[in-house]
């Protein structure tokens, strides 16, 4: 393939990779031993990305300099792509190993749960503030007391209707709703009415 000018040849390799096909060619030494210097890459980028500097053993290289560049080119014309695979295998390892690293080193982030607890007095003379006070005295890593409000059930009596939040891992709900019900002067029993993970 003939090319008039630089220009032409740039605009040519502009969607190209070789001057013919999709490897390098016999075509591509052809062009490149019938340039007299290695296009300036300011200007011809396209032209001069494919190593014409290597061809001609630089810009002010001799002519046997460049037909012995050129002769040596033609065994590997684009230099070795197993030094470009071990240094993209290199490059890879360390990139894999510095994402583990930083994985390793995030803190977990612990599983919450948001609960809403009834606690049922015995009867309606039970003083519902003390009931609230002595179950608000239970603290515990991973127990966080919410708002809580009176709910009557019915003839008088009202259950007490907590919010709280528990870390799952630290938190046993059975255990809890126990200790509460080891206030036996005032609770009568605990029921969970809803649970949602955080």
């Amino acid at each position: 393939m003939a090319f008039s000018d630089l220009k032409q040849l740039e605009e040519h390799l502009a969607t190209r990779s070789y001057v013919e096909g999709y490897t390098p060619s016999q075509a591509d030494v052809g062009v490149y031993k019938a340039l007299k210097s290695a296009p300036p890459a300011s200007e011809y980028p396209h032209a001069s990305r494919c190593g014409c500097a290597a061809l001609f053993g630089g810009a002010g290289a001799s002519a046997p300099a460049k037909e012995s560049a050129a002769e040596e080119e033609e065994i590997d014309l684009f230099g070795s792509d197993e030094e470009e695979d071990e240094e993209a295998e290199r490059i890879r390892a360390e990139r894999l190993a510095a994402y583990n690293e930083k994985k390793a080193h995030k803190p977990k982030v612990a599983a919450k749960s948001v609960v809403t607890l009834d606690v049922k007095p015995w009867d309606d003379e039970t003083d519902m503030a003390e009931l609230e006070k002595a179950v608000r005295s239970i603290q515990k890593e991973g127990l966080v007391w919410g708002s809580s409000k009176l709910v009557a059930v019915g003839y008088g009596i009202k259950k007490l209707q907590l919010t709280l939040v528990i870390e799952d891992e630290l938190i046993s709900l059975d255990e809890l709703q126990e200790e509460i019900q080891g206030f036996d002067e005032y609770v009568q029993s605990t029921d969970i009415a809803a649970m949602q993970k955080l």
